[in-house]
């Protein structure tokens, strides 16, 4: 098991990102600082380590592999892509983890298992009409599953998502606050890169 956060980032440097992202998914990959930030800090909340995770959304599995290499006995990552769950599954069995970790492609309303903590980076719901609403899904969903979850936000919504999560019964403990940079890998992006703040909300189910 690793016990330095530094040793976490190095590790996940080498978890890829998706080679061919779907745009109507947002499927951006989350840095490895950012994620190993935010699995130490859940991880130092007692929110990992011994427990079961699962990372919806799981994409090429960064959250999911970290949460195994801090200690989880069992992780889930879920993802509707079927190419993202083969990569996923690659990785963490490159590390060794195969026998802790289980990625599953399946739509998000169809996965019913129950986990002591969901880590997410649902869909901003900012490029796609149709994809607006989707962050409330996986909201909704995370709070079926567990009762710890961390969510990831625009900044921007942030008073409607507390809200939001409020309203399903979870109760707001901790935020946590990054510049999420976003590289220029769909047709419609203007710039190379731009950085997206973002906040990710600790959520209690009361």
């Amino acid at each position: 098991m690793i016990n330095k956060k530094i040793q976490l980032e190095m590790d996940l440097q080498f978890i890829p990102p998706h080679p061919t992202p779907k745009v109507d998914l947002e499927q951006y990959s989350t840095p490895a600082g950012i994620a190993a930030d935010l699995l130490w800090n859940a991880f130092a909340l007692g929110d990992i380590r011994g427990l079961k995770v699962v990372d919806l959304g799981t994409g090429t599995g960064i959250f999911a592999i970290g949460a195994a290499l801090l200690g989880a006995v069992e992780v889930v990552g879920v993802d509707a892509d079927p190419q993202a769950v083969e990569l996923a599954r690659a990785e963490a069995s490159k590390i060794g983890l195969e026998e802790l970790t289980r990625f599953i492609s399946v739509d998000l309303l169809d996965f019913h298992e129950k986990a002591d903590t969901v880590i997410q980076n649902p869909p901003f719901g900012a490029q796609k009409a149709h994809r607006k609403e989707a962050d409330r899904v996986f909201m909704s969903k995370s709070l079926e599953i567990a009762p710890v979850v961390y969510s990831f936000h625009m900044l921007e919504t942030e008073e409607f998502v507390k809200k939001f999560f409020q309203s399903k019964g979870g109760s707001i403990t901790h935020s946590f606050y990054y510049n999420f940079p976003i590289p220029h890998i769909y047709d419609f992006h203007k710039k190379e890169n731009i950085n997206v703040d973002v906040v990710v909300l600790r959520v209690e189910k009361v």
